[in-house]
């Protein structure tokens, strides 16, 4: 499944030709991949057209499109109306009657979003107009005011992912930021700027579970899977069943260090991709496998120590882990 590395290096990817782009057409293959978009497909559709969009965002392995919309300049008598730029939909927001419309320049605000979920094997891949995926389950036929005509495809072989347009809302802790309601109860993944350290580590040492099962609760923080966290388990010497009650501060903090070192190298190299599955927007896969030192390494000497790393069950997958390195303590 895609973990933060996998969707950022989707989110970079689409943000120069995605950017104050409008859609043109939209095509809907397969309608499970709406599977979280409150309507039918011609709902879908209907309110995509035309709609342009800001720069792409991200929160853990959510990635959205926010919607642009423009307040027209408005009239000055009264009993006046509003206008959308592209032309007017039902469920436009109703702006205010303010200043701005007095003035005769135009604001923006993203009151709705295209929300993406890759789900286990969902891709987002940046093409022209002449080409076509095969297992492409939605098509956004979309034109950029430099780059022109371009074509976003939303693959997805197994169709756990979806597509699904959602309104924006200020996130509890910024305000003054916005994020679709669907990903509101995700928490800041430890690469945000405003991830709260201190805050984390208060509320991992209250939770009574193990270390692994926490750094997976997308509730506490966000955008580590089962790959990412193997790999900084490791890296900070901690046992995947270490109860987090029995984890001193210091070592909590070594922890999430290591997390965000394996997340920022991960990122570096593309993402993780061991099949055709996990690739960035140009279809392009990215290299982390060849750096893992513990998942999927089982029965190879442990980077460190020499010792065979181990899997075991966890949680309906594997965890990876040198049992000598990493005991449970305490």
């Amino acid at each position: 499944m895609p973990e933060l590395p996998e969707v950022e290096v989707v989110r970079a990817g689409l943000v120069p030709a995605v950017t104050g782009a409008s859609v043109a057409s939209v095509t809907v293959f397969d309608e499970r991949s709406l599977r979280r978009h409150e309507g039918p497909s011609e709902d879908f559709i209907d309110r995509m057209r035309g709609v342009r969009f800001a720069a792409p965002e991200r929160r853990g392995k959510f990635l959205w499109l926010p919607f642009v919309s423009e307040i027209q300049e408005f009239p000055t008598h009264a009993g006046g109306s509003n206008g959308v730029s592209g032309g007017e939909r039902s469920k436009s927001p109703e702006f205010p009657k303010d200043p701005v419309g007095a003035r005769g320049d135009a604001a923006e605000l993203p009151g709705e979003a295209l929300v993406v979920h890759l789900g286990m094997s969902g891709q987002v891949l940046l093409r022209d107009r002449s080409t076509d995926d095969r297992l492409t389950r939605i098509r956004l036929d979309i034109v950029h005011p430099t780059a022109g005509a371009l074509r976003l495809n939303f693959v997805d072989q197994r169709i756990f992912g979806s597509m699904a347009i959602n309104t924006m809302l200020p996130t509890r802790d910024h305000p003054e930021q916005l994020i679709p309601a669907q990903v509101a109860h995700i928490a800041r993944d430890p690469l945000d700027e405003c991830f709260d350290d201190a805050l984390f580590l208060k509320r991992l040492g209250a939770r009574k579970t193990g270390i692994k099962r926490a750094l997976l609760d997308q509730t506490l923080v966000s955008g580590i899977g089962n790959i990412y966290a193997d790999e900084a388990l490791w890296a900070a010497r901690v046992h995947y069943d270490q109860p987090t009650s029995t984890l001193s501060r210091p070592r909590a903090q070594l922890l999430l260090a290591e997390v965000r070192a394996v997340l920022v190298k991960a990122l570096g190299e593309g993402g993780t991709s061991f099949d055709a599955q996990y690739v960035n927007v140009n279809g392009n896969s990215g290299y982390f496998s060849h750096s893992l030192n513990a998942y999927g390494q089982q029965g190879k000497p442990c980077p460190r120590c020499g010792t065979p790393i181990v899997r075991e069950q966890f949680m309906n997958r594997g965890s990876h882990f040198c049992p000598k390195c990493q005991k449970v303590s305490g």
